[in-house]
């Protein structure tokens, strides 16, 4: 792991003298909303996303399918003033994205940033094109798991050029459609390599069915998002749950509908704030949070509750109180990772130790959250160890000092939520946030009333 000297400013993380009480307007889903990018660019009729997230990953992603040949006009719509959810994220009122399905096409140049939506749903879509699509990204994103997505769809028919590295750089060589049919695969690595295969499986001629061989399979929220939006297109998807079929997955081929969606908040994104209320024990509220979702941040009321809070969820939204204590937690996170440099961050101010299991797999995240996590703490003052698929947190008094965020946008969060109780905090990067979180810096220092 190597620490970030791209970008030296430190910001200094505000240090909460009371209770906060604040109502904070979180921007869309970053995974719906590249989801939905994907499932509208591949549809036979032009559709429309409301409220969509603007953030690096999913303007990478609307940038790689605009040099694909696909239309995404940005507008100021006035028909989603009357949208169930219009009163939510007032700095994108009305915001919207015309997506214009078109005949896809190379040679393209596609920028993945660091983004694991953008690198793995996006090649699937390239081997629709006509012609070759380039693939690059941030140094990271070389080292980030890719191999399942490159041998899946060779096995498809697809024609693939990564020099043998299983990972970025990489060209496909779109013959203008994919043969499809079974494929197995090992996800165990990332959820986003059954999703990738799946959102462009409807266009596959034989459609797809896969086949998960491995022995765990991390981040089954995402997975269940992918195949509810799937079907809220018109594509037909089967699980299989009898006769040992389990994690197995059939596509049909379609067309695809064009919708009108509009994008839930991010409630992953959410998370740092919560966490607030709970550790100044005080109270925030998230308009909008949706009384049902695949997304895995809504299991926040369920773990932020077990360490001393108190959660209610009305039409208007969740609001989420701190009782003044945080207790410790032993909790299984497999299939809700990116929730743990949050949950971590809770833990080394409680007063008990925490067990968090079930997350080896974010070592091959944005950074090695597990030893980032580990190294960070430690060097405040804290006691946390890694484990073979976690983290163990005995919790100590910490002291200020810099919280490096190795270009990880869920470390800098991490590290302001332990700014609000530990004074001299100092995030390198916090600019990171813009990942999935654009104005993170301003909501934060606004919900404390900065």
């Amino acid at each position: 792991m190597t620490e970030s000297s791209v970008h030296p400013a430190l910001w200094p993380a505000p240090h909460a003298s009371g209770a906060v009480d604040a109502t904070v307007t979180v921007p869309g889903s970053k995974s719906v909303t590249n989801r939905a990018l994907v499932l509208a660019s591949l549809a036979s009729e032009p559709g429309w996303l409301r409220r969509p997230l603007r953030s690096r990953d999913t303007l990478l992603m609307a940038d790689a399918l605009r040099a694909m040949g696909v239309g995404i006009e940005e507008t100021i719509s006035s028909s989603s003033a009357s949208s169930p959810s219009a009163a939510a994220a007032p700095e994108a009122k009305g915001e919207a994205w015309r997506v214009i399905p078109a005949g896809l096409h190379g040679p393209a140049a596609v920028d993945v940033g660091n983004a694991g939506t953008v690198m793995r749903f996006l090649p699937p879509v390239a081997t629709l094109a006509d012609g070759p699509i380039r693939f690059d990204g941030d140094p990271r994103s070389y080292e980030r798991p890719l191999t399942g997505v490159i041998e899946a769809l060779r096995t498809l028919g697809a024609r693939i050029d990564d020099d043998g590295r299983g990972a970025l750089p990489l060209t496909v060589h779109g013959g203008g459609a994919l043969v499809g049919g079974t494929v197995s695969i090992d996800a165990s690595s990332s959820s986003q390599f059954v999703s990738a295969l799946l959102l462009s499986a409807p266009r596959f001629n034989q459609g797809v069915e896969v086949r998960h061989t491995g022995t765990t399979l991390p981040s089954m929220p995402h997975i269940r998002m992918t195949v509810e939006m799937l079907r809220a297109v018109g594509a037909q998807v089967d699980e299989p749950e009898t006769g040992g079929e389990r994690n197995v997955w059939r596509v049909s081929p379609s067309a695809l509908l064009g919708r009108d969606l509009t994008i839930e908040p991010d409630l992953s994104n959410a998370q740092p704030f919560l966490a607030a209320a709970l550790v100044t024990g005080g109270r925030v509220t998230v308009p909008d949070w949706p009384e049902r979702t695949t997304q895995p941040g809504d299991a926040l009321r369920e773990i932020f509750t077990a360490m001393g809070g108190d959660c209610e969820l009305t039409g208007k939204g969740l609001t989420f109180t701190g009782t003044g204590r945080i207790h410790g937690i032993d909790v299984d996170l497999g299939e809700v990772g990116e929730l743990t440099p949050g949950i971590a961050a809770v833990a080394a101010l409680a007063d008990s130790p925490s067990t968090l299991r079930g997350v080896a797999h974010l070592r091959l995240h944005e950074t090695d959250r597990l030893a980032a996590l580990t190294k960070e703490i430690n060097e405040l003052g804290g006691d946390v160890t890694e484990t073979a698929d976690g983290l163990h947190i005995r919790p100590r008094p910490l002291r200020g000092g810099v919280f490096h965020t190795y270009d990880d946008h869920r470390m800098a969060t991490a590290g302001a939520v332990i700014g609000l109780a530990v004074k001299g905090v100092e995030i390198e990067n916090v600019g990171t946030t813009a990942k999935t979180l654009p104005d993170f810096p301003d909501m934060w220092t606004g919900m404390l009333g900065a």
